[in-house]
């Protein structure tokens, strides 16, 4: 099981596959895909803010059809308890991500440098 940074899955859902990686297109075609809830929060807030153009609802719905996209079912309690550990961002959405990622040692596959260089399972 491999998690997704919510960048990746706005251009899975764009068909920018361009802007991924060959070892990232590698990985979610030979891995099963998951996203933390908070990734659905972070899409509808970027519709909200005009960043992307379709909801959250249905970025997921068409992925989960699409490619096999699920929607991570660990405790919240769990990952918010984990998300204390990450203070080396300010952003509460990428603690909740890695976090969640983080509870069983689980790639993340992201491109922002910051997760990267800080956290060991994070892949580019």
């Amino acid at each position: 099981m491999i998690y997704l940074d919510t960048h990746v899955v706005v251009w899975l859902y764009a068909g920018e596959l361009a802007r991924l990686s060959e070892p990232a297109k590698d990985l979610i075609n030979d891995n099963e895909i998951a996203i933390s809830p908070i990734v659905r929060l972070a899409l509808q807030y970027l519709y909200e803010i005009q960043r992307i153009t379709v909801e959250s609802v249905d970025i997921v719905c068409d992925l989960s059809d699409r490619i096999g996209l699920k929607i991570c079912d660990k405790n919240f309690n769990t990952i918010i308890s984990g998300a204390f550990g990450f203070s080396w961002t300010r952003d509460p959405f990428d603690r909740i991500i890695v976090s969640n990622a983080s509870i069983q040692h689980n790639i993340l596959l992201t491109k922002d440098q910051t997760i990267l260089t800080h956290y060991e399972n994070a892949m580019w």
